[in-house]
Parts: structure tokens; sequence; C-alpha cells
């Protein structure tokens, strides 16, 4: 998925996470549940317990040992430094408490949006779907435009509605890229349940695995080449060894989720997780 894609909403700089041009809106404006991922109950709209003066975590280095590993899963795909930066001009809800509300709304739906754009930006740069690239580019454009939108106009935004249109484009493309795998069968597995499944080696080429359950799943070895991953949930998932070089909208957030180590194949525009095995 090369970086070097022209045109809006395609710097992919922009669309990863900058914690220290943010006001820790992670931290703030969504709710945590006591489980495995956090250690605490937080309601949305209050701080977290870690969250610093100078909006950083007080305990980033250590989320995972301290029962914060959900934390380290998530990502914002740049929204944080967007809606604090542009949409509400560098300032914080603490210096000004009455936008506070407001800015914690705007947050998830640009977050939305942000995502959409990291999925049309790879999809952009697959040959493949050649064919559907002007409609590509004019997903992005909107999803692009719309992260402009001033604070008051995002209560209003149907981010549900774009999300089903785009979906509908990303699945085409999806469609068109799994046709060049050379398995025979691409095996669908859209939605399904494979939590804790024996995958082990299995030859996944093409496959459409978009919203499966792939929790704690053995994919050792698994070969994900050119596999429709969107949505799929990798928490604690097995990648050891598996060639993930040219999945498909394959996210940070996924790899984090995981396992893995040193022979797993990632796409270039991701990093190997530091808990991986070494």
């Amino acid at each position: 998925m090369p970086d070097n894609v022209q045109g809006p909403g395609t710097d992919r700089a922009a669309l990863r996470a900058d914690c220290a041009n943010c006001f820790g809106l992670c931290c703030v404006a969504l709710t945590l549940t006591r489980s495995a991922d956090f250690a605490i109950d937080k309601d949305a709209g209050k701080p977290c317990r870690n969250l610093q003066e100078d909006f950083r975590c007080g305990i980033h280095t250590e989320l995972r040992t301290r029962g914060f590993p959900g934390c380290t899963v998530y990502d914002c795909f740049g929204a944080g430094q967007k809606v604090s930066g542009e949409t509400f001009h560098r300032q914080d809800w603490r210096g000004a408490p009455r936008t506070a509300q407001q800015m914690f709304q705007v947050f998830p739906v640009m977050r939305q949006l942000h995502e959409l754009l990291w999925y049309l930006t790879e999809a952009l740069s697959l040959e493949a779907a050649s064919s559907l690239h002007h409609e590509i580019r004019r997903a992005l454009q909107e999803t692009e435009r719309l992260t402009h939108l001033p604070a008051d106009a995002f209560r209003e935004l149907d981010v549900a509605g774009h999300r089903d249109v785009v979906a509908e484009l990303l699945r085409r493309v999806g469609a068109l890229v799994r046709a060049t795998a050379p398995r025979k069968k691409k095996r669908d597995h859209r939605g399904a349940d494979l939590i804790g499944a024996r995958l082990r080696g299995a030859d996944l080429r093409g496959a459409d695995l978009r919203g499966a359950y792939l929790i704690a799943a053995d994919l050792t070895g698994a070969d994900l080449r050119l596999a429709d991953l969107i949505g799929a949930d990798f928490r604690d998932a097995d990648l050891s060894g598996a060639d993930l070089t040219t999945s498909l909208f394959l996210t940070q957030s996924q790899l984090n989720a995981a396992g893995g180590d040193t022979a797993t194949k990632l796409p270039p525009s991701l990093g190997r997780p530091t808990h991986w095995a070494r």
C-alpha cells in the first residue's frame, strides 16, 4: 500500500495518530468498561485517571502490564489531532469547558471518517481495482470534505449513511482484488465465527474475512495475501509466521490486538507491534 498516491485524503501521515498534537480525546471522550482490556470503568466525557495535565498518558509505556491493553489497540486514524487542531482551533476542553461536550461528540464521528479515508486511500492504490478508481476518488473527496466541516455541522451529519455507501464501494474493490488470487475457490468467511479456529498453515489467499471473528485463532504460518480483512477481529490471534504482505484493508490496530513474531510478513505501511515475540 504505497504512501505516494496523490489526491485528497491520501497523506498517510495525517491518518496516523499524533498524540503530541491532541488533547487526549480518546482518554476522555470514550467510555471504558472494566474488563480484560481496561482496568477501570469510566464514563464518556470523564478523563481517565491516567491522563496528565499535559494531555499525555502517565502509564503509556506500561499500559499492557497495568491492565490497559485495550488502549494499545485503539487507533483514532489521526482524528484526535484533526479535531484538536482544526475543528476546535487548538482550544482545549480544559481551557474552554463550554466546548468540551461538543468536542467529545465530534471526535468519534471524525474518527469514523478518518478510518474511511485510510481504506479509500488504500483502495486507490490497488491496480486490480483501477476500473473503480474514479468512484474511489469521488468518495475520497467527499469524505475529506466532511472532515473539514465546522463543529456544529457534525450534529446533523449522517455518518452511518456515508459509511454504508463507502462500505459497498470497498466491498466491490475487495472482490476485484481477491479475484486475482491464485486460489480457484475463494473462501467466503464474511462475519464468520472463527473464534479459536485452528488455521495453522491455512491457504487463505483471496479469502473474504470481512468482519470475521478470529479471536484467539491459530493462524501460524497462514497465507493471508489478498484476503479482505476489513473489520476482522484478531484479538489474541496468533499470526506468527503468517504472510499478510498484500492483505486488504488491514490496520495497525488489528495487528496490535494480535500476537506475532519476527517471521510475520507485514505490508510496508504497517509496523510490527512492540509486544510481539522477538
